[in-house]
């Protein structure tokens, strides 16, 4: 089922979303919190420490692939879903990356508890 996906672009919903549930991965960090809009949301944050503008693009451009993939079927329901990639020495293949996606995402649901 693919649910319609808004993405998060106000800087104090990057914030506050540091208060939800925090789900390491080697490639990223999931944040998670619910916020009661009714539609899930995603966002994603690439520092400087993860190479030169090229790189985070490119680092960009696969994690909203992933998102994309991962949130039509795992998406929490009126949460938003916050990607922050880590600066990783070799890049991972995009089959694990997707893979790592989908046990974050299966994490947070479990912590979040049963949805509505």
């Amino acid at each position: 089922m693919a649910h319609t996906v808004a993405r998060v672009k106000a800087r104090s919903d990057f914030l506050a979303a540091n208060s939800g549930i925090r789900v390491p991965t080697p490639a990223f960090v999931l944040l998670v919190r619910q916020t009661g809009l009714g539609v899930p949301r995603v966002g994603f944050t690439v520092s400087k420490k993860n190479g030169n503008a090229v790189r985070r693009n490119r680092i960009k451009r696969r994690l909203r692939e992933v998102a994309r993939l991962a949130l039509a079927e795992g998406a929490i329901a009126s949460a938003d879903h916050i990607f922050i990639a880590r600066p990783v020495p070799s890049e991972l293949p995009f089959d694990q990356l997707l893979a790592h996606a989908g046990q974050a995402l299966a994490k947070a649901a479990r912590r979040a508890g049963p949805q509505p």
